[in-house]
């Protein structure tokens, strides 16, 4: 099975893809014709969706679209400032993070004469309005255990902008959201479940571990001067108490893997959580101390996992779960 938590083929309508991105939370811009003079290559109000990667729909190709590309990356990256909204200036040294962030949650026009400027047959004009969304990045979960508190806070996570990866071992804990297509024709599992939730039926979970660790550090260094939060989060809520501690000493050695290369990377690190009583936080805490790891990556471990809201129903553990993940991800 591919581990590598692939990111699924982009769409191909500018509807599809809004609704997508939208909900996966990944950054892209809106791209619309809002004015048009003499011929143009499409019509008033034609759209596009445009990524750091990819692109959806079409605005006619060829130089316009090119441009407007290029111009929709370099407003997701932060490089080109509005000063005049008909004509995005290049970005000055010296503006601040919030300044960038403000530019970039702001709405864009550009003119574009199709003859003169991009050596378009058309010969006459139109005007591309740039509307940016979700340029912060979204949450990236990888949740262990397919059991109650799971299933509660899959219902909370599929309401928010973010990615989950969703493992367990046993592929009854994922039947009640096959597709009826599924179970009658006993084909590719298919799931009722948001886009963004993606599950996986693994019997080594662990294996998930690494290329999660080393994609949230891919990204820290890429939006280093964007997101000031925690991003990734491990969450382990497996049936096993064994295989959870497995899951933390294999979190944890990838933490100690990359904090030997550079020990200021480890504030950045992803954050991990184990649900556990007192009585389990303990024994986990002195079991990893006796296998010589130190407190600091020790301490990089949350157990209990989530806010102490009271209430022990799967729901009420799953809304304190997600409550702390959303507090470490806004900085609060």
């Amino acid at each position: 099975m591919n581990k590598s938590l692939i990111t699924p083929m982009p769409p191909t309508k500018w509807y599809d893809g809004l609704a997508q991105y939208q909900h996966q939370g990944i950054a892209h811009v809106l791209a619309t014709v809002v004015a048009v003079n003499g011929s143009a290559p499409r019509e008033l109000q034609s759209k596009m969706i445009v990524t750091l990667d990819d692109r959806c729909d079409t605005l006619g190709g060829g130089s316009l679209e090119h441009d407007v590309t290029i111009t929709a990356r370099q407003l997701l990256n932060g490089e080109i400032n509005a000063t005049d909204a008909r004509s995005p200036q290049p970005l000055k040294k010296g503006k601040s993070e919030k300044a960038q962030a403000v530019r970039r949650d702001a709405v864009y026009t550009k003119h574009y004469p199709l003859g003169a400027k991009l050596a378009q047959c058309c010969g006459g004009s139109v005007t591309v309005m740039f509307e940016c969304f979700n340029v912060i990045p979204p949450m990236s979960l990888l949740v262990f255990g397919g059991g109650h508190v799971a299933a509660a806070l899959m219902t909370i996570l599929a309401e928010l902008p973010c990615q989950v990866d969703w493992v367990d071992s046993r592929p009854e804990m994922f039947q009640r959201y096959l597709t009826p297509e599924s179970v009658a024709t006993a084909q590719q599992a298919a799931y009722q479940l948001p886009a963004h939730i993606r599950p996986h039926i693994d019997e080594d979970p662990v294996d998930f571990i690494q290329p999660f660790v080393a994609n949230s550090m891919r990204s820290a260094s890429v939006n280093a001067s964007m997101k000031k939060g925690t991003q990734y989060f491990i969450l382990v809520m497996t049936h096993d108490h064994s295989l959870d501690f497995d899951l933390v000493r294999a979190s944890l050695d990838a933490y100690v893997k990359i904090g030997s290369d550079n020990s200021s990377t480890l504030t950045s690190l992803p954050y991990l959580g184990c649900i556990s009583s007192a009585t389990k936080a303990k024994r986990f805490r002195d079991r990893l101390l006796q296998r010589d790891y130190n407190e600091q990556i020790v301490d990089k471990l949350t157990m209990p996992i989530g806010l102490n809201t009271g209430g022990k129903e799967p729901m009420a553990v799953a809304i304190s779960i997600a409550a702390q993940v959303m507090q470490l991800y806004n900085d609060l």
